[in-house]
């Protein structure tokens, strides 16, 4: 059954065109109330990125939720991965946060956790659209919830990235610069970093709730790769606005990125014999990974972009790490969900474990040349189903003889088509990709 309103990472789109209104966010805030105690539930945990429009938005789902009976705890301006991680060590039996991830602060979206930490079931989410399409209702004033305010959150999510590491763990003599995105993560990510002994340089940390991803952050590594050279530290890290994607700079000013990022990552585990199985990429992860990861003879598979298939991959085969070229990294030894601030500890843990940079950790995975181009779209009739693109596909495909792939999908969260060819060769890689976008423009007009 096709779900109207939940894409692949939740609810999303443009503030003050439905569905992304105080009125629908009323409704969706008592629909999910009205689901969660047909379980028994009754506690639900409420936490938002910095975005301006997120205050309108927390005030209306909190008055939802309450009328449906739900009680509510207020986190404020807190990462998605600690929502995930609170709603567990509260016993709620649900979390929710407002947040566009990496979209710039005039997108807003809604984004569930269940009580373990982990995406809502298709059969929630699909029971909480057939109530959205029921007239609402309030329960008698006796059962209406009511709501907390948790004052020590930061404290709590701080020490539980630390425990990520080895007690006694200190990045003493490392110099890192930090681009918070003036984002989420602007007051525990310096925290975290500092109170490990690391030297932090912080970039993009003071929100006004209009600049969250402007020119910074995962998405706009430039500023940090300016300012690990002019700081001349050993690396940078960037984290997206709600805190569940990572990228990193080396001390040359290189972008790492996140199959790089897994790959440092998996083959620390697999040195230290804790791998459990092999590794969950995308459709979207570079070929050099797959190949880097075969001359270590780790397993490896590809799921469909978005970091819930990654999840739900990882979790059909009891593996313990995947992720996104986007950097969204999930390693279930440590938490249920992609979290920036744990996957970044977990690649300085690993190369502390073997004295080296980045730069020289890295060199073990060689990228194909890759080249992603965004096409925007209208809606109606996809244009990847146009005869034209599909056929246009098809005959690059095969000029490239099994050197090369190429992949043309939907975005999950924005209107576009991203078109994505990847072999050895990279003027005729991009040659591919320019034609290929060129065609999805024309037949979008």
């Amino acid at each position: 059954m096709s779900k109207k309103y939940f894409g692949t990472d939740g609810i999303r789109g443009r503030v003050g065109q439905y569905p992304i209104t105080p009125d629908f966010m009323l409704k969706l805030g008592w629909a999910a109330g009205m689901a969660f105690r047909s379980m028994g539930a009754c506690k639900v945990l409420v936490g938002k990125d910095t975005r301006i429009s997120g205050y309108m938005f927390e005030s209306a789902l909190e008055a939802g939720l309450t009328s449906a009976g739900a009680d509510v705890m207020l986190l404020g301006p807190m990462p998605t991965p600690a929502i995930a991680y609170l709603t567990r060590t509260f016993h709620a039996e649900a979390g929710i946060v407002i947040s566009a991830s990496h979209n710039p602060h005039d997108d807003n979206g809604i984004k569930f956790f269940s009580g373990k930490g982990t995406k809502l079931p298709d059969e929630v989410e699909l029971m909480i659209e057939e109530l959205l399409d029921t007239p609402m209702t309030v329960v008698e004033s006796s059962k209406i919830g009511k709501v907390s305010r948790i004052n020590d959150a930061s404290g709590r999510y701080i020490e539980f990235c630390k425990s990520s590491v080895p007690t006694g763990t200190s990045f003493a003599g490392l110099k890192i610069v930090l681009d918070c995105a003036h984002g989420a993560t602007y007051k525990v990510a310096p925290s975290v970093f500092r109170e490990l002994g690391a030297d932090v340089v912080v970039l993009s940390a003071h929100p006004n709730g209009l600049n969250i991803n402007d020119n910074c952050g995962s998405t706009h590594m430039a500023p940090l790769q300016a300012a690990v050279l002019a700081e001349h530290a050993d690396l940078g890290i960037a984290f997206d606005g709600d805190g569940d994607r990572v990228q990193m700079v080396d001390h040359t000013g290189a972008v790492v990125d996140g199959d790089e990022l897994l790959f440092i990552i998996a083959r620390d585990l697999q040195e230290r014999g804790k791998l459990q199985g092999g590794v969950v990429g995308t459709l979207m992860s570079n070929l050099g990974l797959e190949l880097a990861l075969a001359d270590l003879a780790i397993p490896f598979v590809r799921a469909n972009v978005g970091d819930r298939y990654v999840i739900s991959e990882l979790l059909e085969r009891d593996w313990l790490v995947g992720g996104e070229n986007s950097g969204h990294i999930v390693c279930f030894s440590h938490t249920t969900t992609g979290d920036a601030i744990i996957a970044a500890l977990q690649v300085l843990m690993a190369l502390k474990r073997r004295a080296e940079g980045l730069a020289q950790s890295r060199q073990a995975l060689r990228k194909c040349p890759q080249v992603l181009i965004n096409v925007r779209f209208g809606g109606g009739v996809s244009p990847l189903e146009h005869p034209t693109v599909k056929e246009a596909s098809d005959r690059v495909t095969q000029a490239m003889a099994g050197r090369g792939r190429v992949l043309l999908r939907k975005s999950g969260t924005e209107p576009l088509v991203r078109v994505m060819v990847e072999g050895e060769d990279e003027t005729q890689v991009r040659d591919y990709a320019e034609e290929l976008a060129k065609l999805v423009t024309e037949v979008s007009a």
